[in-house]
């Protein structure tokens, strides 16, 4: 391991470079104008892993429907390296796609032009969602090879390209190929995530899931003139805003009665977790902007992002929001709000809840408008023991790279991957992340510290070391 981590320290140049070269692919997933970037990404991985000897293939996932328009989706980049029966064999995803960015946004450089400013920091968009922890894993075969050295395990790459975009595909293909090509995995590893802070790696072993509702409310067949119809007619705004008023207090408590039934109690072994965290509240404030935290405590603030429920109200369809005046009664009106699930919430029973509540609460107004409310997304939580030899494995690769053991972390956000290939392959998922905590993944000036590359490189490979030794 000693000449792999020396070799890493010494070629960091050469795979910023690769990162550099990387990030000049504007592979947005959700511009069809970026498309073909998305297609030329693809090929970008399929010649790196190719020219390091992995064996590759590429799976078709048909079109998209992009409103009415069909695009060719991106293909997944299955690749492996090594195929040796008395080793274990660990499976790693990333995805290629990023997250829209031009100047005018506010980047203070161009998005797709990797540049390393004067504390270190490789600002350009997908540095750390996910193009720098994919060539991580690169970089960590490249240093194998040039050194003569087997891998200590068989790695095999799932890649995709649509993981901005709502992953179209790629959970049909992961049930489809569990048999097949994913056959004989013997663990998962994911690097798609990021540290708690900024200052200490952490390992991240649970996420929450996400139920998405739409609310309508439907009154006149067209908008109407507030002047000649206002105080006349039950108004659908008027209904959509009071009912959406009472799915949650300011302090975040959920008003939906049965909702925190579901909710897992907490343990002591749960609750040592959260004892000496590197985070302090003022990280949380510096990310947000502002000092509107419900929570001073640092404890509660996590809970209330990693294991226990939230409902968030995300805006309403339909309405008037250009800026003037403009005097209109909408007709139809469309609210949209989530709630993140959590341990042992089930999405079924989540939705039966929130219908029965919100038509109970509506009936209540007596308004003749008609209310409809649907569920269009029900991604369940994931959740894993930070005490499985997988984890062990990366909290003693952590410990080597960084010198200190890794904080354990959950994630208020989802990645519903991680469920579909624990369920499907039946096998241990681990989200190692390499970036830090104040990255800014989806905003402006995106960036990936050059410490963490090169570390969080070394990290990839030290636990392919740690988890070759330990009993899966």
């Amino acid at each position: 391991m000693e000449q792999f981590l020396q070799y890493v320290d010494k070629h960091q140049n050469d795979f910023v470079e690769r990162l550099r070269k990387a990030v000049a692919i504007p592979s947005v997933s959700g511009d069809p104008s970026h498309r073909p970037d998305v297609f030329r990404m693809s090929e970008f991985l399929v010649e790196e892993l190719k020219s390091l000897g992995a064996s590759v293939e590429t799976r078709d996932l048909g079109k998209q429907d992009w409103h009415g328009t069909e695009l060719d989706l991106p293909p997944i980049v299955l690749a492996q390296v090594g195929n040796d029966p008395e080793k274990k064999t660990i499976l790693v995803y990333g995805h290629y796609d990023v997250q829209p960015a031009l100047v005018e946004d506010g980047w203070s450089s161009n998005p797709f032009e990797l540049v390393e400013d004067e504390n270190n920091r490789l600002i350009g968009r997908g540095s750390s969602d996910d193009k720098g922890p994919v060539l991580g894993w690169i970089n960590v075969v490249e240093a194998h090879k040039s050194l003569g050295l087997e891998l200590p395990v068989n790695l095999k790459f799932c890649l995709e390209g649509m993981e901005e975009s709502g992953s179209e595909g790629l959970e049909a293909l992961i049930v489809d190929e569990a048999d097949k090509y994913f056959k004989g995995v013997d663990a998962v590893c994911i690097s798609d995530n990021y540290w708690l802070g900024t200052t200490k790696p952490c390992l991240t072993y649970g996420l929450r899931g996400v139920s998405y509702f739409h609310m309508n409310v439907k009154g006149p067949a067209a908008d109407l003139h507030s002047g000649v119809f206002g105080g006349t007619v039950h108004e659908p705004m008027t209904d959509l805003v009071t009912v959406m008023s009472k799915l949650v207090n300011p302090d975040g408590k959920i008003l939906v009665p049965g909702i925190y039934d579901q909710v897992r109690p907490i343990d002591a072994e749960e609750e040592k977790t959260y004892d000496n965290l590197a985070f302090q509240i003022e990280e949380l404030q510096a990310a947000v902007g502002n000092k509107t935290n419900i929570f001073e405590d640092i404890r509660k603030t996590l809970q209330g992002r990693w294991r226990n429920p939230s409902l968030s109200l995300h805006g309403i369809e339909g309405a008037f929001y250009n800026p003037g005046d403009k005097t209109v009664i909408p007709a139809s009106v469309t609210g949209k709000f989530s709630i993140r699930t959590v341990p042992d919430m089930e999405p079924k029973k989540v939705t039966e809840l929130v219908e029965k509540y919100v038509k109970e609460v509506y009936a209540s107004l007596g308004s003749k408008n008609t209310l409809k409310i649907e569920c269009s997304h029900d991604g369940n939580h994931w959740l894993s023991s930070p005490n499985h030899p997988n984890y062990v494995a990366a909290s003693k690769a952590v410990e080597t790279v960084y010198g200190v053991k890794p904080d354990m972390t959950r994630e208020g956000g989802s990645i519903p991957v991680t469920l579909c290939f624990q369920e499907s392959l039946k096998k241990n998922v681990l989200l190692l992340p390499m970036g830090r905590g104040d990255d800014g993944a989806h905003s402006i000036n995106e960036k990936l510290d050059r410490s963490n590359y090169i570390k969080g490189t070394q990290l990839l490979g030290a636990y392919l070391y740690e988890v070759a030794q330990v009993k899966l």
